[in-house]
């Protein structure tokens, strides 16, 4: 376990340990910041911010409110432009639409007219494959999430864990080699958000890539990240990186584990330390 808010190469995540071939793209981030317009001046949102997420590795970022965790995420994909520094995925530079990048929103924003293998193969329509080519990469994707049975079922119809499972297919269909997920289990209930980090553990150990996960559950992030990003509070940067030395599949209860107990413990240290005074003991409660 390590830990570094300094020095940028102490954020290059480690190989992942999950079997199969490696796939993914290094993401990097080079002392970007970022603005934007606000009522009386603009507001920084991130602040020579530098990280690494290897090819194939599973990163988690997690940070106070407002820190700047899904600008982080919108740069990389290529929505957000930073104003200084640099921004790379693999050897070019982010931008919108990049099919080798998925981005999974907080909410699932599917269209309500569409059915859900309709909506799943939106991505495929924009780019303007066949039809027949949608329908059968978009059965497996929802194969992938365990939704085939709902393919003809509209977004009023899925629960909130099914419409979250059709949105993460959605960002699979292009099989993308960098994967965000952008606090996509916030509005899910407990054990429907554990089943979903089991779902999605199990999906990246069948097909490894890069993974950029933004969570505020100290829990979720030591699950399945192989490194967790602790960033400061706004103007965000990185306050410290810290390991994850977990074997895996990992299960879904870890308290047992003197390992995952030390994560969580400087994980927890971490967050106190950047959280403002009156919010730092919230951050170390269990």
């Amino acid at each position: 376990m390590s830990r570094d808010s300094t020095r940028l190469e102490a954020a290059e995540p480690a190989t992942p340990r999950a079997a199969g071939e490696t796939a993914g793209l290094d993401v990097v981030l080079r002392a970007v910041s970022v603005s934007f317009p606000a009522r009386r001046e603009r507001l920084t949102a991130l602040r020579e911010m530098s990280m690494v997420a290897a090819a194939g590795s599973f990163t988690a970022v997690i940070g106070p409110n407002g820190c700047g965790k899904s600008t982080v995420l919108r740069t990389v994909a290529g929505l957000v432009r930073p104003e200084a520094g640099r921004v790379s995925v693999g050897e070019r530079s982010p931008r919108a639409g990049d099919p080798a990048v998925g981005l999974v929103f907080q909410q699932p924003r599917l269209l309500p007219w569409l059915d859900t293998l309709e909506n799943v193969a939106m991505p495929l329509a924009l780019a303007g494959t066949a039809a027949a080519e949608r329908r059968q990469r978009a059965a497996v994707a929802l194969s992938q999430v365990g939704l085939t049975d709902a393919a003809r079922l509209r977004p009023g119809e899925l629960s909130g864990g099914m419409a979250q499972r059709a949105a993460l297919a959605r960002a699979l269909i292009t099989d993308p080699q960098v994967l965000l997920l952008d606090e996509p289990f916030s509005a899910l209930d407990a054990l429907t958000r554990e089943a979903f980090d089991s779902e999605l553990q199990r999906v990246w150990l069948e097909r490894p890539r890069t993974v950029v996960l933004v969570t505020h559950s100290v829990s979720e992030a030591i699950r399945l990240a192989d490194r967790i990003v602790v960033m400061t509070a706004r103007p965000g940067s990185v306050a410290a990186v810290i390991d994850v030395p977990l074997s895996r599949p990992r299960p879904v209860r870890l308290s047992a584990d003197r390992d995952a107990a030390g994560v969580d413990a400087a994980v927890r240290a971490a967050l106190a330390e950047v959280h403002p005074p009156e919010l730092a003991p919230w951050a170390v409660t269990p």
